[in-house]
């Protein structure tokens, strides 16, 4: 059966060949069980019906024979009664049977060789059905893990590195202009506040000196 090639070629694929083909493994694994699946039930139907019919050639076979044996056990009897004539109908009867039963014999023999070979057949779709599941999860895990694999590498390869780090330095480098400029301002802004202390200090004790004199005139000293 095809089917049988199919899952042969699945199973042994190469799953990055699948993707760069651009075709879709889970896909492809989950269309191939179903079509395992119905062709395993195609199949078994197909054996129940052979079965069927090989049970009805069965029955036919075995109703023949009996007559057969009938019609032999009635010449016996004639002949034992000294009935020749009587006897001989009585065997042209059997030999007319044994031809059917002949007949008879070859269909349930081609009947029960097909039921053999859909047996097989049916059993040997079983089987790869259940080897087909059994691999369905690894399968369809490692195409996913593929897939992802590809595209961090296509997101790598299409990163400019080049590009990226010349655009890092730029920026580092105006981050440490800004920084030098903060400090500066920081060092300017350092500067003007002692000026303006010292200022203040100086201001403040010549105040304190003019109240000093102040208190000395008061008291004569």
């Amino acid at each position: 059966m095809a089917i049988f090639e199919r899952i042969s070629d699945i199973l042994k694929a190469n799953i990055n060949d699948l993707i760069d083909k651009a075709e879709d493994p889970v896909k492809m694994v989950k269309q191939l069980i179903l079509e395992m699946e119905e062709d395993v039930d195609e199949a078994t139907q197909a054996l129940g019906q052979a079965m069927g019919s090989q049970k009805l050639a069965a029955k036919e076979l075995a109703d023949a024979k009996a007559k057969v044996a009938d019609w032999e056990d009635k010449a016996k009897l004639a002949l034992r009664n000294d009935n020749e004539e009587l006897a001989r109908k009585a065997l042209d009867a059997k030999v007319g049977l044994d031809e059917q039963v002949a007949a008879l014999q070859g269909s349930y023999d081609g009947i029960t060789e097909q039921v053999d070979k859909l047996k097989d057949q049916v059993q040997t779709l079983k089987m790869k059905l259940e080897e087909a599941r059994s691999r369905q999860n690894v399968l369809i895990a490692r195409a996913k893990m593929a897939e992802a694999s590809k595209g961090v590498a296509e997101s790598i390869s299409s990163v400019d590195t080049d590009s990226a780090f010349a655009k890092l330095d730029k920026l580092e480098r105006k981050i440490v202009e800004q920084e030098s400029v903060a400090e500066a301002m920081t060092e300017i802004g350092g500067t003007d506040l002692a000026t303006e202390q010292t200022f203040d200090t100086m201001a403040h004790n010549a105040a304190v000196d003019d109240e000093l004199a102040r208190l000395k005139g008061e008291l004569g000293r």
